[in-house]
């Protein structure tokens, strides 16, 4: 009838240094906390189970506040170029792929990253052609913001030089008018509309991959964006359903849906499921720093030229967020530049959120002073990623401008100015480890830095304050903060069991931390061999 967690430190995290002896789960919610021997007395007649920590540590379960689950189980399924350190290596790499692919099937590669090579030159048409040109190639860059295409690519696109890109995107030419195949944020679209149609099976694949490496790096849910890029909402839905639920994979799905789905997603009658659930409407206010499209209130630095790519006006902005509020719904709008940010507290601020579900502004990078102001007033949450702290520096200096840097990536600055801030990965743009993400957050370094570069020391954050990120932080982005994040009488039975004490280490050991099991709803889904 019930489970008892004991010999091991449980940390209750409401508190710093705040831990039990042992915990008492039935039907998955924690019933009671305590000392052990008081709660074997209390409970004598419903253990059924007893799990023996072993001297290991209980956190209540790790959630990313923002992630793509099945583009990470798609980056584990396929070509992943996310560790290639020179442009060649990435191009040989996707010659030996296209080798055993079918004839004329497209070649997709992910996470290309020039800034980890010792010339940042992008890949473009030309340099896939002399590696591939039997099959069309498609290359999506670390940020998902870009993406690069041979030039079978583009004629199956029907690309030109008379080609309109699309509002909000960016079609990159060379120095005689021609699209060079990099494509910036909407103008992907002219590829991927082009791209047959993933299947089910493909999905479930990618699904379930994902969901397992979520529980071995100790994650018990997600929130995550996945409803308009795989076949259209319902193709997508199902796959949840049928992975999470059929499948028997136990993960708390909080599912984000596009604004370009919300209207089919609203129609839909769905039967409550305990692990899967809708959330926010996503909305892109810009793009990334990586290829300039994430929108700044001044040029960049390296680039005097462009200011970066707003997808929306303030107006289409407002309607958008309008529309959401028909719906009872809060909005989560990606903004990774300072004037993206402004804009989307501008449409918050014009059409404010009347439910018990918060609004949330989604990376929230390069800030000003004024704008952590106006954030401190409303009712929202700010899904950061400290990960980008360690993969940004040091080029995004370079890159926005260091008189312009004194309130970016600012994490203690805006905990400490109250603002609620929950931790995510944006995986498989950074990897999902949240032990990755604690180390950024508390150390400001790479973790791959021999130097251990520490950039801007001032804003590193305490190992309580950065777990809190993953727990209580995420819970509170999605409004369950009365029953999820904290290990209490009456929360979800969802824990995170590691063999260090992850606050009493030093913290540069925070990522070689073992995660020996990871539980969800008191059924143990991971367990390290």
């Amino acid at each position: 009838m019930g489970t008892l967690w004991f010999g091991g430190k449980v940390y209750t995290m409401q508190a710093v240094n705040d831990y039990v002896e042992a915990v008492f789960t039935r039907k998955g919610r924690i019933i009671a906390t305590g000392n052990e021997a008081e709660l074997r007395q209390l409970y004598q007649h419903e253990l059924t189970k007893l799990v023996d920590l072993k001297g290991r540590v209980m956190l209540p379960g790790f959630v990313d506040s923002h992630m793509h689950l099945i583009g990470h189980g798609e980056k584990l399924i396929r070509l992943d170029l996310s560790q290639f350190t020179s442009k060649e290596a990435s191009l040989q790499a996707i010659k030996e792929y296209s080798e055993d692919a079918n004839p004329g099937e497209w070649i997709i590669g992910e996470g290309w990253n020039e800034n980890l090579w010792d010339e940042a030159e992008p890949i473009v048409a030309s340099d896939i052609d002399r590696w591939v040109n039997d099959h069309p190639v498609m290359l999506k860059r670390v940020c998902r913001h870009a993406i690069s295409v041979n030039t079978m690519a583009m004629a199956l696109a029907g690309i030109s030089k008379k080609t309109v890109c699309p509002s909000g995107g960016v079609i990159e030419k060379d120095e005689d008018g021609q699209p060079n195949g990099l494509l910036k944020d909407q103008a992907q679209e002219l590829i991927t509309t082009v791209i047959p149609s993933v299947t089910d099976a493909y999905m479930m694949k990618a699904m379930n991959a994902a969901i397992r490496d979520a529980h071995r790096l100790g994650l018990t849910g997600g929130h995550t964006e996945d409803l308009n890029y795989y076949g259209g909402f319902e193709q997508t839905y199902q796959t949840f359903k049928k992975v999470i639920k059929e499948s028997n994979l136990p993960f708390r799905a909080h599912l984000l849906v596009h604004h370009e789905v919300v209207d089919e997603q609203q129609a839909k009658v769905v039967s409550p499921h305990p692990f899967i659930e809708f959330g926010a409407m996503k909305i892109f206010a810009d793009g990334a720093l990586g290829g300039r499209t994430a929108l700044l209130s001044h040029p960049y630095a390296d680039d005097k030229e462009t200011s970066g790519v707003a997808i929306f006006t303030q107006e289409e902005l407002n309607n958008l967020v309008e529309k959401a509020r028909s719906y009872s719904m809060p909005v989560a709008i990606h903004a990774i530049g300072d004037q993206a940010f402004e804009m989307a507290l501008t449409a918050i601020e014009a059409h404010p959120q009347h439910t018990k579900d918060r609004d949330r502004i989604i990376h929230a990078q390069i800030l000003t002073e004024e704008l952590i102001e106006r954030a401190k007033k409303q009712p929202l949450v700010l899904d950061i990623q400290p990960s980008f702290v360690s993969s940004d520096f040091p080029w995004v200096i370079e890159r926005v401008g260091e008189a312009y840097m004194k309130w970016c990536y600012a994490w203690r600055t805006l905990m400490q100015e109250g603002v609620i801030c929950a931790g995510g990965s944006d995986a498989p743009i950074e990897p999902l480890s949240p032990l990755l993400g604690i180390h950024a957050a508390v150390t400001r370094t790479n973790v791959n830095d021999p130097n251990e570069t520490v950039y801007d020391i001032n804003q590193t954050l305490s190992p309580f304050e950065a777990v809190w990120l993953y727990t209580r932080g995420s819970a509170y982005a999605c409004s369950h903060e009365h029953e999820r994040g904290m290990i209490v009488e009456g929360f979800v039975a969802d824990f995170t069991i590691l063999k260090e004490d992850i606050f009493n280490i030093p913290v540069q050991e925070i990522p070689n931390v073992s995660i020996e099991m990871t539980v969800v709803a008191e059924e143990i889904v991971y367990t390290k061999s």
